[in-house]
Order: C-alpha cells, then structure tokens, then sequence
C-alpha cells in the first residue's frame, strides 16, 4: 500500500464512496473532524456515498443528518436517499448544511423476494446461535431487512476459528457471507457493496459507475472492502485497516497515516488540497 500524499487525482473527479464503521467512525460514534470532512467535501460539490453493512434501520438518523447523497445500508441491498434533489445539492458558506431530511427507501428486491428471504436468513441466525460456541447476533439486529449479523467485535469478542465456522455456515445455506471490522454478515442475493454502488450511483445521480470508475475515491477498512479495493484504481484504507491485511486477498492502493475518522478526515484533506 502507498502513503496517502502518493495519490494522484485525475481531472474531474466525482465522489468519494466510503464505508461507515471504523473509517467514519470511531468507537462507533462519527468525530468531528470527519462529519466537517463530509461537509467540506460536499461543499467543493463532489459525490458523498456510504455504503455499509449496518442495517437500513440503524442508518436512517444518519442519512437525515450527516451531509450525504445517500446511504446504501446492509451491503448493497437497500438505499436510504433525500426525497428533495435539493437537499443534496452542494453545500456552502451561503447554502449551509442543517436540520433533518425526509428520505426515501428503496430496496434492490422486490417484497415479495425480501419476505421469502427474511424467513430463511432468521432460520440460519438461529442455527448459527445454537450451533457456534459464542455466537450472538447483532445488537442491531433489529433494524435489519434484508440480512443477518452475528457480532464479533463489537460488544462481544469471536475467536477466528469460531468467525471463520459463522462463515461456512452461512456459505452453506447458499448465502452470501462478509466479515466487517465489527460484524459477520451473510445475505441471500447477488448484491454487494460494488452491486450497491453502481445501483444507487445510476438511480440517485444517473450515472455509470463503471464508466467513471477512475474519478471515484474508495474509502474502508475490513474484509468486506475489499470487492470496492479490487476494482476501484483510487482506493484507499484508514490505517486501522492494518488489523486485516494479512486476511486480505486486494489490498487498497493507498493507506493514511490516522486510523478510523481522522484517517477519513485525513483523505479529504488530500483530495481537497489536490483539486
């Protein structure tokens, strides 16, 4: 991985996709310096997306609040968006950042698929809490739709062996299985953090990701980062992700100096000094 001050930006770029725990956060709160990283971002007019495996329910006060375009929840499945175009508009010392924003909830499957789903993922949930010494699902785990999380690190402690056992589980029912820096989460579906950028970048901005890829900032922390780290050329970790490199098959490009939000807080200021 590069030092951040190797990053070179290209003309014209767009956005800054970004995870939410432990790269925004930290100790599961966001600091100061990176929501004025988020506000300074948007006020220089760029894209802010996050997009994170906490669940829909668990994100909706921060997509009201925090200065964002969206927030693409429970790994790509689910969007939280502002109702008004305007409230995403760009952010400036004359237009400045406040209040609460009405949102919209759109969803990648339709009800009828999500309904089927969620009956078998709380039969898996409840085999895994039976099956794996230690297991316990997510604290959040009721504001979760289309998924389930069993906690590892953050109120609770899983060795690797019993995380690496969640894991085949899940995979052997036919979901999908991520390990984020706090939770295991398994889901039925092809979507991903990447299927759920390039979704809500076409349905909230109209736009192809895959077109741009180039002009697009990856920012995270964990296992589930790194389908993002593979493909995007202008990916970036916070340094706590120094925890996980030795399970990491895709590294990011490029790695700051600080850990968690001021690490984010730390690439804002790069990208905003280099534009």
């Amino acid at each position: 991985m590069l030092p951040l001050s190797a990053l070179r930006l290209p003309p014209g770029l767009v956005g800054v996709l970004t995870d939410i725990d432990d790269t925004l956060t930290t100790e599961g709160a966001i600091t100061p310096d990176a929501l004025q990283a988020l506000a300074d971002l948007k006020a220089a007019g760029l894209r802010v997306i996050a997009i994170t495996g906490r669940p829909v329910g668990w994100s909706e006060p921060f997509a009201q609040t925090w200065p964002l375009d969206a927030i693409v929840a429970e790994n790509g499945a689910v969007a939280l968006v502002p109702v008004a175009e305007e409230d995403s508009g760009p952010i400036s010392p004359q237009r400045p950042y406040s209040g609460r924003r009405a949102l919209s909830k759109i969803y990648q499957q339709d009800a009828a698929t999500r309904a089927h789903h969620f009956a078998r993922m709380q039969q898996v949930l409840a085999q895994i809490e039976r099956e794996v010494p230690g297991a316990r699902r997510a604290s959040d785990s009721a504001g979760r739709e289309t998924d389930i999380a069993i906690d590892h690190s953050e109120f609770t402690h899983l060795p690797q062996d019993a995380i690496d056992q969640v894991v085949r589980t899940m995979r052997a029912a036919g979901m999908n299985a991520t390990v984020s820096s706090i939770h295991i989460n398994g889901w039925f579906g092809a979507h991903n953090k990447l299927e759920g950028a390039r979704w809500i970048v076409r349905e909230r901005l109209g736009r192809d990701l895959d077109t741009e890829i180039d002009r697009w900032v990856y920012v995270g922390d964990s296992t589930n980062d790194q389908v993002m780290f593979e493909r995007f050329p202008l990916s970036v970790g916070v340094a706590n992700i120094a925890r996980f490199v030795p399970q990491l098959h895709h590294l990011p490009r490029h790695v700051t100096q600080a850990e968690r939000g001021a690490g984010f807080a730390e690439l804002a200021r790069a990208l905003l000094g280099g534009r």
